[in-house]
C-alpha cells in the first residue's frame, strides 16, 4: 500500500545536469548507438553554427584510440572573460548550465543549429572527463570537466596566433550501452555536411586504424543528388535538375529537384544543416508549392484539358512519382519538436516556403517549355498508373477468394488436382501451352495442378505496381493459388489462409531463355510472395539435358560432366545423344519419369540464406540501373556455364 505522508519532502528538484544524467534519453534520443553518435554532432552543430556566421572554414574530427572524441574548430573560440550576473566565466556557464549560449543572442548568431543551448552541456554532463582548449585573444586557454562540473580553474597555457576551440571528451560508460564509435556512421554524416555546405573542409582521423580523410564538396547539393542517385541516367525525365535558391524575409532557401521514370518518391530536408528527418512545415510548404504550380500548367494546356481528367484527381503524389529532392532551408528562429531536432513546426514556416517554391517553378516551366511538356506528360503517366493501381488492388485485397469469380473465376488454363488438402497438393508454373498440355497429360491428377504461363512473364522489379497488379498472368498466379494481399496497420502484407498448395514448382525449359523465366517467376514470389519462400513452399524443376539411348536403355542426364563420363564410358559403341532444348520436345510419359514424378524428379528447394544480400542481388540483375548489372556479370562471367 502507498504511502499517504505526501508532502513537501517527496518533491525531488533536480538541477540542469543531474537531470541530464538522469534522463539522457530526453536530449539524445537514447543511451545506444544513436545517442552515442549524437554527442558528437551536438558539438559538431557548434562549429558549423561558426561556418555559418563566416569565422570558420576547417573542422578537425579525431577518433581516438581509447574510443574518446576531439573536435577542433578555427572559428572563433568560444568566449572565456567572466560573466558578472552568473560570477563564471563564459566557458564554464555554456559547459555546466542548460539554456546558456549564444545562440539566443542574435547579434552573434544570425542562423544556429544549436537553438536550445542544450549541446555543450548536455556533452559535458554524460562525459566522465572532458577536456577543453580555447584559442583566442591571442592566448591558449584550457579548462577540465567532469560529470558537468569544472575539476580546474580556466588556465592559460601560452601564446598563439590560431583562433578556435577544442574539446576532447571520454563519455561516462555507466550511462550508455554502447561504447564504441561507427567510422562509416560519422563518415556518412560528415559527407551530408560538406555537401550542405560547399567549401567547408572537414578533416577525419581514425587514430584507431590509423586513417585520415579530408571531406570536401565543391557544388554542394549538386555533388549531394549525385551521390545518393548512382542510377542509369537514360531513366531521367529531364537531362538537367531543377535547381532554386532564394533569400526571403530573412529565410535562405536552396533545393535541388530531379525526376526520374520510377515510382519512388525521395525527399531529404535540412534546417541550419540538421537533417529533419520526419519533415515538418517546410516540406508541407514544398509540397503545397509544388502541387499548385504543376496543377496550373496542367490546366493552362489545351492537350491536358482534352484528356477529361477532373483537376481534384491529381494528386501531390501524382506529381511527386520518381522525384529526388533535397531541400535545405536557413533561418534565425527555427522551432523544433524536442532537442533531437527530427521535426520543424514553425506554424508562419508553410505559407513562406509555399509562396517561393510554386513562384519559382512556375517561372521554371514559362522558361522551359520542352522540359514543360516532359514533366506534365510524367504527371499524366503517375495519375493513370495510380488510378489503374486501384482498380487493381480492388482484385488483390479481396479477402473472399469465392467473389474472384465476379472477376474471372479460376483461372482458365488452370488444370486443377482433385484433392483438397494443400499439404498434399502441388502445382506446377510451366513454361508455355505447349509443354502445359504435355504436363497436363503425364502428371498424376489426383495431386498434381499444371498452370501453363504464356511466354516470359512481367519483370516486377523494372515494373510500376499498377502494371503488376493488372498483369494477366500475375492475376492468374494469384487466383491459382487462392491468395491474397491485404493491408494490415497501413502494411501490404499476404494472406495465405487459403493456400491451395503446399508445393508450389516453377518448371521451365533447361535453356537459357528457362532460366531466364524461372528468374523472372522468382523474382515475383520474392517481391510479392515472400512468405511462401519463407514458408518452404516454392520449388524450381530441374528438367534433363540430355537423353542417352544405348541400345534399348535410356539414361537421362542433368549435368555435362555426367553426360561426359557417360559418353567416354561407351567410348566404341553407338550410342545416341538427344539434346532436350525445352520440355515440349519430351512426351508426357517422358515428363512424368525426369521431371514430374517424386520418385525420380530432382527439385531445388527455395531458400533465402541473406535477405539484404538478396535484395541487392535482385535489385541489381532484374532492376532498372544497367551498371551494376553489367560490373556483376563481367566479376562473375567465369563462374557461368552457359549452353549456346
Amino acid at each position: 500500500m502507498s504511502n499517504n505522508n505526501y508532502t513537501a519532502k517527496n518533491i525531488q528538484y533536480l538541477e540542469s545536469i543531474e537531470h541530464i544524467r538522469k534522463r539522457p534519453s530526453m536530449y539524445i534520443g537514447d543511451i545506444n548507438i544513436n545517442g552515442l553518435h549524437h554527442l558528437l554532432y551536438e558539438l559538431l552543430d557548434n562549429s558549423l553554427d561558426e561556418y555559418l556566421e563566416g569565422y570558420c572554414n576547417k573542422i578537425f574530427i579525431y577518433i581516438n584510440k581509447n574510443d574518446t572524441i576531439t573536435i577542433e574548430d578555427n572559428g572563433r573560440g568560444i568566449p572565456i572573460d567572466y560573466h558578472k550576473k552568473i560570477k563564471k566565466t563564459a566557458l564554464e556557464l555554456v559547459l555546466t548550465k542548460i539554456g546558456a549560449g549564444g545562440k539566443f543572442d542574435k547579434s552573434s548568431y544570425k542562423i544556429s543549429s544549436g537553438l536550445h543551448g542544450v549541446g555543450l552541456s548536455c556533452v559535458n554532463a554524460l562525459s566522465k572527463l572532458l577536456k577543453v582548449t580555447i584559442y583566442r585573444n591571442n592566448y591558449i586557454y584550457k579548462q577540465i570537466y567532469s560529470k558537468g562540473k569544472a575539476l580546474t580553474k580556466l588556465k592559460i597555457l601560452g601564446k598563439t596566433k590560431k583562433t578556435g576551440t577544442r574539446i576532447t571528451y571520454t563519455i561516462d560508460d555507466n550511462i550508455f550501452n554502447y561504447k564504441i564509435y561507427n567510422y562509416n556512421i560519422i563518415y556518412n554524416k560528415l559527407k551530408e555536411i560538406s555537401f550542405l555546405n560547399k567549401g567547408l573542409k572537414i578533416y577525419l582521423y581514425d587514430k584507431r586504424i590509423e586513417t585520415k580523410k579530408k571531406i570536401y564538396s565543391k557544388n554542394g547539393l549538386k555533388d549531394y543528388i549525385n551521390y545518393i542517385d548512382k542510377e542509369d541516367k537514360n531513366n531521367l525525365v529531364i537531362k538537367k535538375d531543377i535547381i532554386i535558391k532564394k533569400n526571403y524575409k530573412n529565410i535562405k532557401i536552396e533545393l535541388i529537384i530531379r525526376y526520374r521514370y520510377n515510382i519512388k518518391e525521395i525527399i531529404i530536408s535540412y534546417v541550419n544543416n540538421v537533417k529533419t528527418i520526419d519533415g515538418g512545415t517546410h516540406i508541407t510548404g514544398f509540397k503545397r508549392g509544388l502541387t499548385k504550380s504543376f496543377k496550373t500548367h496542367l490546366y493552362l494546356n489545351n492537350k491536358y484539358k482534352n484528356l477529361n481528367i477532373n483537376k481534384d484527381k491529381i494528386k501531390g503524389k501524382d506529381i511527386r512519382e520518381g522525384l529526388i529532392c533535397i531541400i535545405t532551408i536557413k533561418l534565425s528562429n527555427p522551432e523544433f519538436e524536442g532537442q533531437t531536432k527530427t521535426k520543424l513546426v514553425n506554424k508562419n514556416l508553410t505559407g513562406l516556403i509555399e509562396k517561393v517554391i510554386s513562384t519559382e517553378i512556375n517561372n521554371y516551366l514559362e522558361e522551359n517549355p520542352n522540359n514543360r511538356k516532359k514533366l506534365l506528360d510524367k504527371i499524366i503517366l503517375s495519375y493513370k498508373s495510380r488510378y489503374a493501381a486501384i482498380r487493381a488492388k480492388e482484385f488483390v485485397f479481396n479477402k473472399n477468394i469465392k467473389t474472384y469469380n465476379k472477376i474471372g473465376g479460376i483461372p482458365g488454363k488452370l488444370s486443377d488436382c482433385s484433392y483438397d488438402m494443400p499439404n498434399k497438393c502441388e502445382i506446377f508454373l510451366v513454361e508455355g501451352d505447349s509443354a502445359g498440355g504435355t504436363a497436363k497429360q503425364g502428371r498424376d491428377r489426383k495431386y498434381q495442378a499444371i498452370l501453363p504461363l504464356k511466354g516470359k512473364i512481367l519483370n516486377v522489379e523494372k515494373s510500376i505496381a499498377s502494371k503488376i497488379l493488372n498483369n494477366d498472368e500475375i492475376k492468374n498466379i494469384f487466383l491459382a493459388l487462392g491468395v491474397y494481399l491485404e493491408k494490415i496497420k497501413e502494411k501490404i502484407k499476404l494472406n495465405i489462409k487459403k493456400l491451395k498448395y503446399k508445393k508450389i514448382i516453377i518448371m521451365t525449359d533447361a535453356d537459357v531463355d528457362g532460366k531466364h523465366i524461372s528468374s523472372l517467376i522468382l523474382t515475383f514470389f520474392y517481391r510479392y510472395m515472400k512468405k511462401l519462400i519463407e514458408k518452404g513452399y516454392i520449388y524450381v524443376a530441374k528438367p534433363p539435358l540430355y537423353m542417352i539411348k544405348f541400345k534399348k536403355k535410356k539414361n537421362y542426364i542433368w549435368e555435362e560432366l555426367e553426360k561426359n563420363k557417360y559418353i567416354k564410358k561407351y567410348k566404341n559403341k553407338k550410342i545416341k545423344i538427344q539434346r532436350y532444348k525445352g520440355l515440349g520436345e519430351m512426351n508426357a510419359s517422358q515428363l512424368w519419369t525426369t521431371t514430374m514424378n517424386p520418385k525420380t524428379r530432382k527439385l531445388k528447394k527455395i531458400y533465402i540464406k541473406n535477405n539484404e544480400k538478396s535484395k541487392k542481388i535482385f535489385n541489381i540483375l532484374m532492376g532498372e540501373n544497367v551498371k551494376p548489372r553489367k560490373e556483376f556479370i563481367i566479376k562473375n562471367a567465369k563462374f557461368a556455364k552457359i549452353d549456346i
